[in-house]
């Protein structure tokens, strides 16, 4: 298989993750969807990433249709998501909210990239918002940090969150505002999954 993307995104580095943790093998190309555009849509017209090119040659882009795809070959067993019941719903709200951060981590970075003269101030506070709100809703489920050898997508996904938006916009995330964040990224950042994938 080959995984499409830069591990700057956290999307990929999810994907990028999930693929160590799974003990997948794979090829990564970095390709950047600005700089790279052009070569990048030959794997994904739409232009997105990540995008995973099975074996087969059939191309996966986005990464919550990859990640689904990755359990189907880990199998029931070894799944990084609950097959079913409140567990799987659980884990699916918290996957909501690392996305939703994501996403407004992201419209922020992407607001600053304009023409100063362009840069919707309100916006980017509206995001701001938008952005504590979904690492509020991420702390509340304060779930143990994972073993390394026991990883799930959640923790797996909250800490690629966490380390995305400690790089884009840390002032959403100063040390002491989110204790259980601060603590899982930390134990994830030192598996050699998340060592093997830095952003």
């Amino acid at each position: 298989m080959r995984l499409i993307g830069r591990y700057d995104s956290p999307y990929v580095r999810r994907v990028g993750v999930t693929l160590h943790v799974l003990g997948l093998p794979f090829e990564h190309l970095p390709l950047s969807p600005f700089s790279q555009a052009a070569e990048l849509r030959r794997f994904a017209p739409i232009g997105r990433m990540p995008a995973l090119v099975l074996d087969d040659g059939e191309t996966l882009i986005e990464s919550a249709a990859i990640l689904d795809h990755l359990d189907e070959i880990a199998g029931p067993q070894r799944a990084l998501l609950p097959a079913r019941g409140p567990e799987r719903r659980t884990a699916l709200q918290m996957l909501a909210c690392a996305t939703a951060a994501c996403d407004k981590a992201i419209a922020i970075n992407y607001e600053r990239r304009r023409p100063r003269e362009r840069i919707l101030e309100a916006w980017i506070e509206r995001s701001r918002s938008q952005l504590a709100a979904a690492l509020s809703a991420l702390e509340a489920f304060k779930l143990e940090p994972p073993d390394a050898r026991a990883m799930r997508q959640t923790a797996i996904t909250a800490a690629c969150t966490y380390a995305y938006v400690q790089r884009v916009e840390p002032d959403a995330v100063r040390a002491g505002t989110h204790p259980w964040l601060e603590r899982l990224s930390a134990t994830c950042e030192a598996a050699p999954p998340f060592l093997a994938c830095p952003q």
